[in-house]
């Protein structure tokens, strides 16, 4: 059984700083893409950023460039979200996703291409 548990999560003021972090269990991790994406209360789920089976190349959504970073540890089947500058508007619930499907062009922004879901972690910006 797959499973994919976030954690980190938390109230932070504006301009501080989170770690987020997904362990993955029940799948071969290397072979998966990696992929965190938020959703607001009211707004549609949103991709925030992913990250190749080997790590390379991560694709961040423009609104979090330069403020997040994304890295794995396949040695540890975990994922990470580092969130630094943080703004209310990254108020949200996040998710991390796992994408078995090899892509030649880097990774997918679209949720419908991965496969498995953790339940998610919330987290709160206070301006």
């Amino acid at each position: 059984q797959v499973q994919l548990v976030e954690s980190g999560g938390g109230l932070v003021q504006a301009g501080g700083s989170l770690r987020l972090s997904c362990a993955a269990s029940g799948l071969t991790f290397s072979n998966y893409a990696m992929g965190w994406f938020r959703q607001a209360p009211g707004k549609e789920r949103e991709f925030v950023v992913a990250i190749s089976r080997g790590g390379s190349s991560p694709n961040y959504a423009d609104s979090v460039k330069g403020r997040f970073t994304i890295s794995r540890d396949n040695a540890k089947n975990t994922v990470y979200l580092q969130m630094n500058s943080l703004k209310a508007e990254d108020t949200a619930v996040y998710y991390c996703a796992a994408d078995r499907s090899y892509r030649p062009f880097g990774t997918s922004i679209l949720g419908d291409n991965y496969e498995y879901w953790g339940q998610g972690t919330q987290v709160t910006v206070s301006s």
